[in-house]
């Protein structure tokens, strides 16, 4: 069984502490990570990503595994069709049929070489989540995945990620209670 466990994890920046003595153990499935904004849980992502350094403290569990994720920020190639963007991401890991069959399941159309730059806001979060997901990994982080989705399209993200993940330790960034229903939350 695959876990990420975190102890003691600090950080701050410019001497305001962002993480304060924080430990959990992520299982596998979803677990979600609540607090109001500015509470550092895009910081946390960050660091178990390695984008930032924590103060002190340490994370077991993802040496040497694969981590996908989502930003808050889409992160796409705006000049790219769907199609484009996950064929850059994925490389020898593009599988149209399984890329075809999600974005389907996300309630994404068929764009063709529509450029992402002409997507709405929504269909960019769909499109970011599902290159996340068609990534070949062992742990998927996601910071606010939902944001700009109708509830019916959060339905449908909700039961991709629960999915796609199968046993896989997930961490979902979320304000929403609803989306943390039947999973273990960590309060920061």
């Amino acid at each position: 069984m695959m876990e990420i466990v975190v102890r003691n994890l600090c950080k701050s920046f410019g001497g305001q502490a962002v993480l304060r003595d924080l430990s959990f153990t992520a299982g596998p499935g979803i677990t979600c990570v609540m607090a109001p904004s500015g509470s550092g849980k895009t910081t946390l992502l960050r660091v178990l990503l390695g984008l930032e350094r924590s103060d002190s403290g340490t994370v077991e569990g993802l040496a040497g595994k694969r981590v996908s994720a989502v930003f808050q920020e889409d992160r796409l190639l705006e000049h790219l069709s769907a199609g484009g963007n996950l064929r850059f991401v994925l490389g020898r890991a593009y599988d149209p049929k399984a890329a075809r069959a999600l974005l389907d399941r996300l309630d994404l159309p068929d764009t063709g070489t529509q450029p992402v730059r002409e997507f709405s806001g929504g269909m960019k979060r769909r499109l970011a989540l599902a290159r996340a997901l068609l990534a070949p990994f062992d742990v998927l982080l996601l910071d606010e995945p939902f944001t700009g989705l109708d509830q019916a399209n959060r339905d449908r993200a909700l039961a991709a990620i629960r999915e796609t993940a199968g046993d896989r330790p997930v961490l979902l960034v979320t304000h929403d209670p609803a989306d943390a229903a039947g999973s273990p939350v960590v309060t920061l």
